[in-house]
């Protein structure tokens, strides 16, 4: 029996434009029942052949429908009937060898490396339509049938708002000297790529402070004041602001806020669940609530969790992000003054609900800051018989 082992050696996270990296190994071992049985003919092992290639999947919530390809490439295999979704992208299928012979006990290992495409789209788990990614390691025995393992990993986007084809021309006009000093003794330049330029494009985004003050009101007066220090930020950032209720004339008695993705499909049929008007759905991914009553200034940390998809754009859907505000005032006195010494609370307290929506950039961090906070991954196996 020969056992096919694979594992990613750079991370389950890749960042689209980068390349991914899987080592593979074949071992031929012994089964137990015939380990005191081997005869000569039984000491090594062949395999026909073995590839590797990568495959994004695509699906929806409503009902299967041809799908164009994204990327078009050449023939890749068959895509198995566990794997959800069509086949809209896949990279060339590497030949890892032909005919090899593995003697009994023995390892042969195989490397596979692949650049990403730049503007490929990431992993995403909407409510309408979702993305995947795998590789497809295949392999096959002389009279065999085909045996395949999938491995599955995450791919994140880069910013939408940059054109990767301006980014190509600066990499071959541009040069860092007028940035960085350089050195005299090195013979080697540094090459400028569109995945570094837009690495530190969203560096620049993301660093970048500007506070801006909202104030809220409703129909009866001033709520109070918003303060947010920054609107563009990395996954694993915590969203921070604060709330200034001393300038208001409404009583505001409690906050929450909520970050919610907005979905938005461009196809013509959009799936059957999903409103028709606007092709969008939300959800909260995390929320902040804290009772504001008798309190002049408050604070928000919203935390932006790792799991989720930053802000993209592709041909068939679009994401965005956005603080989701609720406020709950009243026009009744409810926190009593020093001097009134019968003062009583209110047992009916009229309030009124308002809703306020602030757009708000989140954009991909580097991967191993989502993988120093992930378990690692065991390889995956396959036994091959």
């Amino acid at each position: 029996m020969i056992e096919l082992s694979a594992k990613l050696t750079t991370g389950t996270v890749y960042l689209a434009g980068e390349a991914i990296e899987c080592c593979i190994s074949f071992c031929y071992t012994a089964q137990p029942e015939h380990r005191n049985s081997q005869s000569h003919s039984d000491t090594l092992e062949n395999l026909a052949w073995a590839s590797a290639q990568f495959h994004c999947f695509y699906s929806t919530s409503g009902a299967q429908g041809d799908k164009t390809p994204i990327l078009g490439k050449t023939t890749s295999l068959e895509v198995a009937a566990c794997d959800v979704g069509d086949a809209v992208f896949h990279s060339k299928p590497k030949i890892l060898f032909c005919d090899l012979t593995i003697p009994l006990g023995e390892t042969k290992t195989f490397w596979y490396r692949e650049s990403l495409p730049i503007e490929a789209p990431p992993s995403y788990r909407g409510t309408s339509v979702k993305y995947s990614y795998k590789i497809t390691i295949a392999t096959q025995k002389v009279g065999s049938h085909i045996k395949m393992v999938r491995i599955p990993f995450r791919v994140l986007p880069i910013s939408p708002i940059i054109n990767m084809q301006d980014l190509a021309a600066l990499c071959g006009n541009e040069t860092t000297e007028e940035l960085h000093p350089t050195n005299p003794f090195s013979e080697e330049r540094k090459v400028e790529t569109p995945l570094t330029m837009a690495l530190q494009v969203l560096q620049n985004l993301t660093a970048r402070r500007s506070p801006n003050s909202y104030m809220i009101t409703n129909t009866r007066g001033k709520v109070g004041r918003f303060c947010m220090f920054k609107s563009a930020y990395k996954l694993g950032e915590d969203i921070v602001g604060t709330f200034d209720f001393s300038v208001g004339t409404v009583t505001c008695m409690q906050v929450s806020v909520s970050l919610q993705p907005e979905e938005v499909l461009k196809t013509k049929s959009p799936p059957k669940n999903v409103n028709k008007e606007t092709n969008s759905r939300s959800m909260t991914v995390a929320r902040y609530h804290e009772v504001t009553l008798g309190l002049t200034q408050s604070q928000l940390i919203l935390p932006i969790p790792l799991h989720i998809t930053p802000a993209f754009e592709v041909d068939d859907v679009s994401l965005q992000w956005r603080l989701y505000f609720e406020f709950v005032t009243t026009n009744e006195k409810l926190v009593p003054n020093p001097e009134d010494k019968d003062w009583n609370a209110p047992l009916n307290v009229p309030i009124e609900t308002m809703v306020w929506n602030l757009p708000v950039k989140i954009y991909s961090t580097l991967p191993k800051e989502i993988m120093h906070h992930t378990v690692g991954t065991d390889a995956y196996t396959l036994n091959i018989k």
